[in-house]
């Protein structure tokens, strides 16, 4: 996949959501300078839009430093908001890297049922695959069937070994078949499907710290990462699925997917201004190679959508 192919899908995925910036700010702009009544509004169309209330807040102040006496027109608020947006994606844009050693490193990867998650891991195997890293699979999320087998199809599309064992079997049992096969593999990168059982949240920390338990005989600074999949769908719901993976299951970083499938695609700001939390990828499509590091100035250009409108 070839650098513009990537970036047309991003404008592509943040599309709805800059239409929806669009049509909440539609109709608030005068030739007057800005009043008070005026900027209240904007801020509200910024929080409609799910980006947050701190964010819209950023703006507002920024709007109100700059005073506009002549007036304020949407391309010149949208490169605003371009430019705010991006300070606040600037220090939470960091891929996942490969640092462990001794290898492998382990990758939890979390989240709740339908979130993209297991499709997620498998298109993370394909990032580092193409960046010459060993990939090993391991199918923890073994109360649901559907589940390991989803993980199987996708480790042999890919061409990743997997270890997976029966619906209602011991996760950590499996991940500690990993860590010992991966080692003595020389795998670089152990990505583990676990529970997505929010619901039963007591059940879901018992089962990750017997597998942080088992790891850490093995292997006492695993897991390395714990990574939460988010789907941008969910909008504000996403945000109150990191406080609560934070605390169960210590989360470390975060994936959002299908930001191509809804207008929501702000909540990605909001968590990052709320949660500070780094952002290893985005996901804007349903292909192996469209989940991608993300460059923060490119994707906050493309929710304010100021590239559709001839700003630089």
């Amino acid at each position: 996949m070839n650098e513009i192919s990537w970036h047309e899908r991003l404008l592509g995925g943040f599309r709805r959501t800059s239409d929806r910036l669009g049509e909440n700010i539609s109709g608030l702009f005068g030739k007057a300078a800005l009043d008070e009544a005026t900027l209240d509004a904007i801020e509200e169309a910024l929080i409609a839009s799910d980006l947050g209330p701190a964010t819209a807040a950023r703006v507002r102040d920024r709007l109100a430093e700059e005073r506009f006496e002549l007036g304020l027109d949407e391309p010149r608020l949208r490169e605003i908001v371009a430019q705010e947006v991006a300070k606040i994606l600037s220090p939470v844009a960091k891929p996942l890297e490969i640092e462990a050693f001794p290898r492998p490193q382990v990758i939890l990867v979390i989240g709740v049922n339908g979130s993209g998650k297991t499709t997620t891991i498998a298109k993370l195997a394909h990032l580092f695959q193409e960046q010459d890293y060993g990939v090993m699979l391991v199918a923890g999320d073994t109360f649901r069937a559907a589940a390991i087998g989803q993980l199987k199809v996708w480790a042999d599309r890919i061409g990743v070994p997997i270890i997976s064992g029966k619906e209602g079997g011991d996760a950590a049992s499996l991940v500690f078949e990993g860590v010992k096969r991966g080692t003595a593999e020389g795998i670089d990168v152990l990505i583990v499907d676990t529970a997505g059982r929010l619901q039963n949240k007591a059940g879901l920390m018992d089962e990750l710290a017997k597998i942080r338990r088992v790891l850490g005989r093995l292997n006492p600074a695993a897991p390395h990462d714990v990574v939460l999949v988010l789907d941008a769908t969910t909008g504000q719901n996403a945000l109150s699925q990191i406080e609560v993976f934070k605390e169960v299951a210590g989360v470390t970083g975060l994936v959002m997917t299908k930001l191509d499938g809804t207008a929501r695609g702000g909540v990605l700001v909001a968590a990052a201004e709320k949660y500070g939390l780094p952002i290893h990828a985005i996901g804007v499509g349903e292909a192996v190679d469209d989940l991608r590091p993300f460059d923060p100035s490119e994707v906050a250009r493309a929710i304010a959508g100021v590239e559709r409108i001839g700003m630089k």
